[in-house]
């Protein structure tokens, strides 16, 4: 089962990178700049022009961060002053002086996501020759619209790729962009991925592009016979996303969507520190009693625990503990009738959790409905919202890398699980002072001997009050992000402020050592 939560990621990628070159560093290492060559310079210059003939530019455009654009200017001219104006495309403009042939770097901060027109413009004025080019530019970063549940993939019933099981180390290309009014420019997409009907013990990796094999990471891992969902967020390439089989028996794979994400205005994420919003075990924020059998209840989401009115979605963990017979919970708006999708599956007497997004009925409610034949409790943790006030935009890994295995040596610590009743410390960014709104993770445990849960949060501190001695002892938290027994391993999807210092804690919350697996999946920034 420890193999089943997939290999060390390289050197440089996140375990054995040093502070400060983790976090946003690892995610965009691989953007490729937007280039407008000299030749496509336009040139419009009066009969006295000879003196500068040859005046061009060259542009290249980064994407910096999630808002931000880095703009490499190469004036190639003859010796003579010269006025460059910028045009980032937004209204804003930057100009400044040069003296001939030049290049600099200028950056521009973008308030909002989207595409942008840039526009340099060299004028000599003593050789009467202006010279303009201009580049398309795109952020990095997207920002999220809501999606009605919608199941995208059911290799049961060959909804979305062939009626037949995903074989050993086999893979499913399914097609997200154009499907379910999904746009076809679609950036990244969420979506609650399910495994079924396993012959053998394994792992499933969601990835952008077919070309990452084998898989770094993983998403899911489950055992022969066992139902397992979990949220993923992943990027978008030509309309597709990949679905890895990394086990050695076929298996039955499930997809719904819930929302995805474009390179253009829409909601924004803000995070929460992960608050209890229900309990039906003790009435919390609806009625105290287990859930009949397909019986539903609503949950008032906005206006609570931290959540504004006018959200489109919300992020929650959502847990089904004390269930008499296996079954599912379906998170959904509110005013719509229940949809034939699955947000948490559950056996038994199970404490099952998963990370789910919903979106927020008209009336600020969403419904949860228990698709089993008897009752269960449920328990939600909401942990973010999605708002067109909130600017925070996504920026994904171009390929899911990994944090930190504690079964393996750190920089900044030695191997050996995470002790009962106690954290692991994940400093993102070492000194940031700037750290970004919220990250985007999938943690994993492994080599569990009890049960046991894990509780992720905010460290208050920053990593040089670690460094210096000067911590605080963080506050146990009393939400939860995944559920395990003893013997198995379990991952979740998490979205969660690093707090002032991009500093993350991951609390063992039974009484035996676990193992902890963090791989990245983007962040969000309003940066």
């Amino acid at each position: 089962m420890a193999q089943a939560a997939g290999p060390v990621a390289p050197a440089g990628h996140g375990v054995a990178a040093s502070a400060g070159t983790l976090g946003k560093a690892g995610v965009q290492g691989k953007a490729e700049p937007v280039r407008s060559a000299a030749d496509r310079t336009v040139v419009t210059s009066q009969a006295d022009a000879a003196g500068n003939p040859d005046l061009a530019i060259e542009l290249h455009a980064y994407n910096n961060s999630a808002h931000e654009i880095l703009l490499v200017n190469n004036v190639k001219s003859a010796t003579a002053a010269l006025d460059v104006t910028i045009a980032w495309g937004d209204g804003a403009t930057d100009t400044y002086a040069a003296s001939g042939a030049d290049v600099q770097s200028k950056t521009h901060m973008y308030a909002e996501v989207g595409t942008y027109p840039v526009k340099v413009t060299v004028k000599d004025t003593t050789n009467n020759v202006t010279a303009v080019n201009e580049v398309k530019f795109v952020t990095a970063g997207s920002e999220f619209t809501a999606h009605a549940p919608t199941r995208l993939l059911d290799t049961r019933e060959g909804v979305g790729a062939a009626k037949a099981k995903v074989g050993a180390k086999g893979m499913v290309a399914l097609k997200v962009g154009g499907s379910a009014k999904i746009p076809a420019d679609v950036a990244a997409v969420a979506l609650n991925v399910t495994v079924t009907n396993a012959t053998d013990a394994g792992h499933i990796a969601v990835q952008p592009g077919k070309d990452y094999l084998p898989p770094k990471t993983s998403n899911l891992n489950y055992v022969a016979g066992q139902t397992v969902p979990n949220m993923v967020i992943v990027p978008v390439v030509d309309g597709y996303v990949h679905m890895v089989n990394g086990g050695w028996g076929p298996v039955d794979l499930i997809a719904d969507v819930t929302g995805y994400f474009t390179h253009s205005a829409a909601d924004g994420y803000a995070p929460l520190t992960p608050v209890r919003a229900v309990d039906t075990r003790q009435g919390l924020g609806t009625a105290k009693g287990q859930v009949a059998g397909y019986g539903t209840f609503g949950v008032e989401i906005a206006g609570r625990n931290g959540v504004p009115k006018g959200v489109s979605a919300v992020a929650l963990n959502l847990t089904a503990t004390n269930p008499q017979e296996a079954g599912h919970l379906t998170a959904y708006p509110s005013g719509q009738t229940a949809p034939s999708t699955s947000s948490v599956n559950f056996s038994a007497g199970q404490t099952a959790a998963n990370s789910v997004i919903v979106p927020v009925g008209a009336d600020g409610k969403i419904a949860i409905r228990n698709g089993s034949w008897k009752p269960a409790d449920v328990v939600i943790d909401v942990v973010g919202y999605y708002s067109p006030d909130s600017t925070a935009a996504f920026r994904p890994a171009d390929e899911p890398f990994r944090f930190i295995d504690t079964r393996e040596d750190a920089w900044y610590r030695t191997a050996g699980p995470v002790p009962a009743r106690e954290y692991l410390l994940l400093p993102l960014m070492g000194d940031s002072t700037e750290p970004v709104t919220a990250w985007v993770v999938n943690a994993t445990v492994t080599n569990t001997r009890g049960a046991g849960h894990l509780s992720v949060a905010p460290d208050p501190n920053t990593w040089t009050d670690y460094q210096k001695g000067l911590q605080v002892r963080p506050e146990r938290p009393g939400s939860s992000s995944l559920n395990w027994t003893a013997g198995a391993t379990v991952p979740n999807l998490v979205q969660t402020s690093g707090g002032k210092g991009d500093v993350i804690d991951f609390w063992n919350q039974g009484w035996e050592p676990v193992d902890v697996i963090v791989d990245c999946l983007g962040y969000y920034d309003t940066k």
